[in-house]
């Protein structure tokens, strides 16, 4: 970015994760609202990387974060910006700061720090940062120790009150008696994530933060040093954590919380979308709808101020819905991964689209719906429960009997749909008698679809020597 800040033109969001882990699906989300907030307003959406942890950040992340992004399809209009290469910048707006005044060098050791916190806490005060090093009018201050490298303090007005209207919470007040003289840069000169996003909110001039409420007691600390650079102030808002289903904190161990654990489980990207939009925003009692539905109708003044709650179950739901809006053959190229995972390799490609049309109703999950038809292409056996309940000795012979009239018929739904009844009609038995005897030989199952359509979708050959022809 230019020394300058940018001229801002429009609503400009940005997304900025760091890149110490996965996508999580809180993240997702308010990367949702953040893109679908500027696409509403006709806006630009950024993507930064806030990789300045350089003890946790790795590439492994940054690629898992891209891959996240790309898999639900959040395009974004620039970027992506990385903070480690924007230091000059940054060291730049602190030499500004201390030469304003508005920021100053503090050379306490950690020591200092540890005994200062241990005192004030011993006279039941709250431990803080006594602000020895400030400089002040009229104030002395302490000689220069040797051998300490100082951080970068910024100088927090010492009375009032900074406060916002935030877009989600409403109004939000804090005391500036209440707030520190905040690090800005630490000894080796490094600058602190407080002070880099407000340089690059002011740079990329941004006029919309949409965050998590976890940041809500940065934001004070930030309106404080975007005043003290005579910066424009973006619009902050705060949305809510995601919680477990019994209101509990979600957590890595207990629940799937990166966005590529869904792709994993099945989930599509449209259908996760639509869950994570409902997810503490509503628009009446519209559960389902398109991408561009959700961009038009999108407002923050309907994101919910109360924490909502993750039901694996509804997400299933909506997945199940927008499976059934899918063509097969997008299904199909998704299923085989869970194929090659479930051992079948030696798949037929018209016949695997055939068997997805038939079953992609049925089922809540691209993985559930491999699962499914992975008795088209590996061999079965059909429970002995099964065989048991259905393929009895009155039965048995008519068997036969279909088989030796399905060898001759033509392969196709109409004519099998035909041959079956007619073995019905001359045994005198009811039609499941025969349809599910035949389920349970050639499916290793009794739930499928129509019987004739299942066999139809099955070479010919497949279906008489599973019925023992």
């Amino acid at each position: 970015m230019s020394v300058q800040a940018a001229v801002s033109s429009g609503v400009r969001t940005r997304f900025a994760p760091s890149p110490t882990g996965f996508l999580h699906i809180g993240g997702a989300r308010t990367a949702l609202f953040s893109y679908a907030y500027a696409r509403h307003h006709g806006g630009k959406f950024i993507l930064r990387v806030e990789d300045t942890d350089l003890e946790r950040s790795t590439p492994a992340s940054v690629k898992a974060i891209f891959d996240a992004m790309e898999w639900l399809d959040l395009e974004y209009d620039e970027g992506p910006f990385f903070q480690m290469q924007r230091m000059e910048r940054y060291k730049e707006v602190l030499a500004g700061m201390l030469e304003a005044g508005t920021a100053y060098y503090c050379y306490c050791s950690k020591e200092e720090l540890e005994t200062m916190r241990a005192e004030q806490e011993a006279r039941g005060e709250k431990p803080r940062y006594d602000r020895r090093w400030r400089p002040e009018a009229g104030k002395v201050l302490p000689a220069v120790p040797a051998g300490v490298e100082p951080v970068i303090r910024f100088k927090t007005p010492l009375t009032g009150v900074v406060g916002w209207d935030d877009m989600v919470k409403g109004r939000i007040e804090f005391s500036n008696e209440e707030l520190d003289d905040l690090i800005i840069a630490r000894p080796d000169g490094t600058p602190t994530y407080n002070f880099c996003v407000v340089v690059d909110d002011w740079d990329m001039g941004i006029t919309q933060v949409i965050r998590g409420d976890d940041h809500v007691n940065n934001t004070p600390r930030q309106i404080n040093i975007l005043l003290a650079l005579n910066a424009p102030l973006p619009q902050y808002g705060h949305v809510p954590m995601i919680l477990r289903e019994d209101g509990q904190k979600m957590s890595k161990r207990f629940d799937a919380v990166s966005v590529m654990q869904y792709q994993e489980m099945g989930i599509l990207p449209e259908a996760l979308l639509n869950y994570l939009a409902r997810l503490g925003w509503g628009h009446g009692d519209d559960e389902l709808f398109t991408r561009a539905q959700f961009i038009e109708w999108f407002d923050t003044r309907n994101v919910s101020g109360s924490p909502s709650r993750f039901d694996l179950q509804k997400l299933k739901w909506v997945n199940a819905h927008y499976m059934k809006q899918s063509e097969a053959s997008r299904l199909a190229a998704l299923a085989l991964p869970f194929l090659s995972a479930a051992g079948v390799t030696d798949v037929d490609a018209a016949r695997l689209e055939s068997a997805v049309a038939l079953y992609k109703d049925r089922a809540e999950t691209v993985k559930d719906l491999a699962e499914a038809v992975k008795f088209f292409f590996v061999p079965v056996a059909a429970p002995a429960e099964l065989v048991t309940q259905h393929v009895t000795e009155a039965v048995q012979p008519w068997l036969g009997a279909l088989a030796e009239k399905l060898s001759v018929t033509d392969w196709s739904k109409e004519a099998i749909a035909a041959t079956m009844k007619a073995v019905v009609g001359e045994s005198g038995l009811k039609f499941p008698q025969v349809a599910m005897p035949v389920r349970a030989l050639v499916c290793g199952t009794t739930q499928t679809p129509s019987i004739d359509a299942v066999l139809a979708a099955l070479p010919k050959e497949l279906v008489l020597q599973r019925l023992g022809s």
